[in-house]
């Protein structure tokens, strides 16, 4: 199998750009994932950040989560958990507006950094966005404007941590799925792997690189390219040694937004290609609430049909 796709952002500034677009197009035709290096986050903004995730992590988050593992018994579990996840977790909302001072536990610090890193992440991510739009043939500008809607697109971060698990075989950290929304960036541990996507029917380990981000294709991106480009499946497995810090941040949508593939890319399809279903994003959102854990196929054809109907 060919090797997890890295693309080195700074090679996109100078005589191999060609090169590094073809990196990016490949991944989101491939794999619907890759790893950004030189991404333009200072590597001591990314130190700090992981440095008080975890802090906060062991001051506030992880006796609540040994408390909800004894109150579950989940120390014991002898069959497959296939209700919850090996987690423990909170969230920031960054736009349209900012619950950051709202989220309680927080020290002044910890917020500060997080909305400074949330707008690096965010010129990231529509910068990103515009590089997906020159490889798809689309105005610069196209993707930001479809996730628009009335006001601002959803950015928000998951900020998790996946304790030592004493029965990683049968309580997975995460199960499998694929992301509802846009684009993802993920700032992960880089000691403690985990993170796992599904590749030709096979599971494969997303490497853990130091001051790297790793970005995911959601499902409304699936649906823009008109199935050009893919949101795939992907899981964590619990460790049994060593705490593993995540830290996803989705640029979604507004959930007014009206989602539907892109008229350029439908041009361009075969006849006989299935066109994707044109809905709002708070109605997939709804939908995907309960149908997280399960394939993706059956929500779009929901929409299809609530289309039609």
């Amino acid at each position: 199998m060919a090797n997890f796709p890295v693309i080195n952002m700074e090679k996109l500034n100078g005589a191999e750009r060609g090169d590094a677009m073809g990196l990016i197009k490949d991944a989101c035709e491939n794999w619907g994932f890759f790893e950004l290096l030189n991404h333009g986050i200072p590597h001591e903004v990314m130190d700090n950040i992981e440095k008080l995730t975890k802090e906060h992590y062991k001051k506030v988050m992880e006796q609540r989560f040994k408390d909800l593992v004894a109150s579950k018994g989940l120390e014991g579990v002898e069959a497959e958990v296939t209700d919850m996840d090996w987690e423990s977790t909170f969230f920031l909302r960054h736009l349209p507006v900012s619950t950051i001072s709202q989220v309680p536990d927080l020290d002044h610090n910890y917020r500060e950094a997080m909305r400074d890193f949330a707008k690096r992440l965010e010129k990231l991510a529509e910068e990103l966005l515009d590089l997906l739009c020159e490889n798809l043939g689309l105005e610069k500008g196209y993707l930001k404007k479809a996730f628009y809607g009335s006001t601002a697109p959803n950015f928000g971060s998951k900020v998790s941590n996946y304790p030592p698990c004493p029965k990683p075989d049968l309580i997975k950290g995460l199960r499998a799925h694929t992301d509802a929304g846009g684009i993802i960036l993920l700032f992960q541990d880089d000691k403690v792997s985990g993170l796992q996507l599904l590749k030709d029917g096979e599971w494969v380990d997303v490497p853990p690189m130091r001051h790297s981000i790793v970005v995911n294709l959601g499902d409304q991106l699936e649906v823009i390219t008109n199935g050009k480009y893919k949101s795939v499946e992907h899981r964590v497995i619990a460790q049994t040694d060593g705490a593993r810090m995540s830290i996803a941040s989705f640029y979604n949508p507004a959930s007014d937004a009206v989602i539907y593939p892109a008229p350029a890319l439908v041009e361009k399809a075969a006849d006989d290609e299935k066109v994707y279903p044109k809905f709002v994003f708070d109605d997939y959102m709804k939908l995907y609430a309960g149908l997280k854990f399960q394939p993706k196929e059956p929500r779009f054809d929901a929409m299809r049909a609530a289309q039609t109907a």
